[in-house]
């Protein structure tokens, strides 16, 4: 990197340019920066450096408003915290926060109800903010307590990969055992048996694809561990969890279309697993144990899914038969299991929904606003009278509700907590908070969730921050956040585009935006664009945009495909690099993503893809400015895919805009671990699209 003679400051990062071709399907792609997929390269470390000085040198003229930025979401945000506690057996569980320090600490109070809960001391089961080092990384995932809630098991990660370490804690001693089991996936992998003497965990290959099943018994070496499962397709990958009665464990092959899963009794760990139904192609489900009977979310024969049941006796979806008629307008997500009913989750009308399922009858929760988001959470014991449910909004702040099996009335329901809102009196209505439809190219309506201060269209149209993801049939709901407050309060209006891709819309929603049909999740976005220009929202100008990982795939195509229509980007650890990542094979997590992306060994898939793929679609024109995130450990979204891409845009692009790059040199997919740092890079991210949007009057 060299130094302007006349300014004193540093230039932008040149990258150096290796021809690499590329051929597949008598294709020849040419790929100059092909080299920066060696991370084990010291040039490679050095241009990341550099990029990283040119990022502080760029972002110290928002120094100040960064600051600013960072001080008013801090204030907008609770400095201590406690969750909702839940019961399970002799203890309500929770999780809390306290003022100046960054991470969780997890506790417990032995008492019978919650009239108890208050008097009872307390009792901390670990305290995440003594196990890390000084700016040190630590994600901590999966507290499992043992059946006698005398042990807790836990996964740990010290680097941003998803490769973590099983740890069992003594709780009488508040000891680590000897236990440590290393190479367990970040979720879905780590449960106790029903004598609490064994721990069963689910490990990764090297493309890191979560594949074996293994039998750990406690106090003994891991080299004698048994091999439970292993999925030999490497297509599928695996996830492992306890059925709520915590009477069954059960393995899960899934791929994004097809899945098989079988089933063992807890008090019988040594025991011989049974298949619940045979993979067949096209036909997803999904089993928990209810009763005398397992319970069944699948879409065969039905595309948003229906319920079904069946004994435990005869177990297959073959024997199972519906709990109550299949409803095409309903898409159905989840079960929870109660002693006394079943809470089923799910979506209509685009909205989260609850349902609650008691002596045959269904039963949806109803809400009073038109936009939210209601889920099922924290609920941990099958044998409880409560179920605990969270209910947010634009503009309302999560809520946590009761409501009671035994209560006469089925949607009857208490406020047991409001999240507080502090840094001064927050109104909700001083704010606005609507539903907007953008007309895509093939005339499918497209959902826009849109929030904004009641005075922000007074002068016009404003400076507008639109959100989009639109992958893998992932939900992205209008939630409460505080950190947006200061957004908002500036005049920004902020809307999250419910693009094809995701499952807002049902699981056809996800379907129309996958394989040779994912190029509408770019135009739906450039639809919402448009709408929100059309209908004076915002200009040009005045639009920004953000999206992540899938996301930021989403930045970099419409970016190519209609860069005039946005005024600043943000990308964070965007895929972007579709073709080379989808056609390498030895890469962590590619042969799971052909059943989103498509193989790029079938000629049509490979075509379709690089017709969209960011890197391969770089041309010789103007793009807005630009900031691109990326972590050095990130497993997800290698590093090289946005160092690339910001490399090729460097050499092509025709406009003297603003185009960074920072990698976190030592961490992965979701960036720094401490609360208040990952406050910072938010703050940074939006100081960056503010300066752009708003320069004017950002601060």
């Amino acid at each position: 990197m060299t130094t302007n003679p006349q300014t004193g400051l540093l230039t932008p990062p040149v990258a150096k340019r290796t021809p690499h071709p590329h051929t597949l399907h008598g294709d020849v792609r040419e790929d100059d920066y092909y080299w920066l997929k060696d991370r084990n390269n010291a040039e490679v470390i050095a241009y990341l450096e550099a990029e990283n000085q040119y990022y502080e040198q760029q972002m110290q003229t928002r120094a100040t408003l960064t600051e600013t930025l960072y001080q008013d979401m801090f204030l907008r945000t609770p400095a201590a915290e406690t969750d909702v506690a839940a019961q399970d057996g002799e203890y309500y569980y929770y999780s809390r926060t306290e003022e100046g320090k960054q991470y969780t600490i997890y506790a417990r109070k032995r008492a019978s109800n919650r009239e108890q809960l208050e008097q009872a001391s307390e009792e901390v089961t670990l305290d995440l903010n003594t196990l890390v080092s000084e700016d040190g990384y630590l994600s901590v995932t999966l507290l499992r307590y043992s059946p006698d809630a005398k042990q807790l098991a836990y996964l740990e990660n010290r680097d941003g990969t998803d490769r973590y370490t099983a740890k069992v804690k003594d709780l009488q001693s508040g000891q680590l055992l000897e236990d440590s089991i290393p190479n367990v996936f970040l979720h879905g992998s780590l449960e106790w048996d029903a004598t609490g003497q064994h721990l069963f965990y689910v490990t990764v290959d090297e493309s890191q694809r979560p594949y074996r099943l293994w039998r750990h018994r406690l106090g003994s070496s891991c080299a004698e561990d048994a091999l439970v499962y292993e999925e030999s397709d490497t297509t599928y990958s695996i996830e492992f969890y306890k059925s709520r009665s915590g009477q069954y464990l059960l393995i899960q092959s899934n791929n994004k279309a097809t899945n098989e899963t079988r089933f063992l009794r807890t008090d019988h760990p040594l025991g011989e697993w049974t298949v619940f139904s045979a993979r067949r192609t096209g036909v997803l489900y999904e089993v928990e144990h209810w009763e005398d009977q397992f319970v069944v979310l699948t879409n065969e024969k039905a595309t948003n899914f229906r319920l079904l049941a069946c004994p435990v006796s005869h177990p297959s979806l073959t024997a199972a038969t519906e709990l109550f008629p299949y409803d095409e307008k309903r898409y159905l997500q989840g079960v929870l299991p109660f002693a006394s009913g079943l809470i089923v989750i799910g979506r209509e009308m685009g909205l989260t929904q609850v349902w609650r399922y008691q002596d045959g009858r269904l039963t949806q929760m109803e809400w009073d606003e038109p936009l939210y988001t209601v889920r099922a959470h924290g609920n941990l014991s099958y044998e409880t009278d409560e179920v605990l449910l969270q209910y947010e909004s634009l503009l309302t702040p999560r809520t946590t509700y009761s409501i009671q099996w035994s209560r006469p009335s089925a949607t009857e329901r208490t406020v047991l907590h409001q999240t507080p809102v502090p840094g001064g009196e927050y109104k909700p209505t001083d704010f606005r908070q609507e539903r907007q439809y953008a007309t895509a190219e093939d005339g499918t309506k497209v959902p826009l969730a849109v929030v904004y201060h009641k005075d922000a269209l007074q002068n016009g149209p404003a400076p507008l921050i639109l959100y989009g993801y639109g992958s893998y049939g992932a939900n992205m709901d209008p939630t409460f956040s505080s950190t947006r407050l200061p957004l908002l309060e500036r005049g920004v209006i902020y809307v999250i585009a419910q693009i094809r891709g995701g499952s807002e819309m049902g699981y056809s929603w996800y379907l129309d935006g996958k394989f040779l049909t994912k190029r509408n999740t770019f135009t739906d976005f450039i639809a919402a664009a448009k709408h929100l220009i059309e209908h004076h929202y915002t200009t040009p100008k005045q639009l920004g945009i953000n999206g992540g990982s899938a996301g930021g795939l989403l930045m970099g195509a419409v970016l190519n495909m209609a860069p005039e229509l946005f005024g600043a980007a943000v990308a964070d650890v965007p895929f972007v690099d579709v073709v080379t990542t989808m056609v390498d094979e030895t890469l962590p997590l590619t042969t799971l993503e052909w059943d989103e992306w498509g193989n790029p060994n079938d000629a049509e898939f490979y075509a379709y893809m690089k017709s969209y793929s960011p890197y391969d679609n770089v041309a010789a024109r103007d793009y807005p400015p630009l900031l691109v995130t990326a972590g050095l450990n990130d497993p997800r979204v290698s590093y090289w895919e946005p160092a690339k891409w910001v490399a090729r845009l460097r050499e092509k692009k025709t406009d003297s805009h603003e185009l960074l790059l920072k990698t976190h040199m030592g961490a992965g997919h979701f960036g720094s671990s401490g609360r208040y740092q990952r406050l910072r890079e938010l703050a940074a991210r939006y100081a960056f699209l503010l300066d752009h949007l708003m320069p004017n009057q950002a601060d």
